[in-house]
């Protein structure tokens, strides 16, 4: 599967979702654009490494980084490998003196550490084709997007993050591995609803 490399745009604020921000990623050498929602924590623990600030005490982005260095262990890039559900899978690989590990990440911890770690970020060019928006002719070359379509996108992304994701998902359509995933992701981010019906389909096929 091509990879495409892509690099940190913006940070997006929701205009209609106020706790809902989103993460915009544009395409290296070219015009498409990742718009991805995130949540608050993780948007402010971007910024900061974006903004150069210096917390008076780590954050647990930059504690992990030192901890990192502190035993010798390299991120060499972070990979956005699968989109499920609406849901973004990534992969942050590290590297030491010895071996190469794949560790699974939520997508806006593999950002947060590849700002502090200036390290490359990829993502399987099926996905950026499905959810990419391709940036207003007038935009390229520009390091801000604020308009058009991505805008649009945006707002309809934190609208249906702010709403119940999960709810009109038809879960018979995915294998048994495609639901354990969307399973194990909700519970981690304290989705019971949509944890139950996931469960609810797993039932049925026992």
């Amino acid at each position: 599967m091509k990879k495409i490399e892509l690099e940190i745009i913006a940070l997006s604020h929701s205009v209609t979702q106020s706790h809902s921000f989103a993460v915009v990623l544009g395409e290296v050498d070219g015009t498409r654009r990742l718009p991805i929602v995130i949540g608050g924590f993780e948007a402010q623990a971007i910024a900061v490494a974006l903004d150069n600030m210096k917390p008076s005490r780590p954050l647990t982005h930059d504690l992990m980084k030192t901890v990192c260095d502190t035993f010798g262990l390299e991120l060499q890039y972070i990979y956005i490998s699968k989109l499920l559900d609406g849901v973004f899978y990534s992969n942050l690989v590290f590297s030491n003196s010895i071996e190469t590990v794949e560790i699974d990440s939520r997508t806006s911890d593999a950002l947060a550490l590849a700002v502090r770690f200036e390290c490359p970020i990829y993502v399987n060019e099926d996905i950026l084709e499905e959810a990419g928006v391709e940036a207003d002719a007038a935009m390229e070359g520009s390091s801000t997007v604020t308009e058009g379509d991505l805008e649009k996108r945006i707002e309809e992304l934190t609208s249906v993050s702010a709403a119940q994701p999960g709810a009109s998902t038809n879960y018979s359509n995915m294998t048994a591995e495609e639901l354990n995933e969307a399973l194990q992701h909700a519970i981690e981010n304290e989705d019971y609803e949509r944890a139950a019906r996931i469960r609810d389909e797993l039932n049925k096929r026992q």
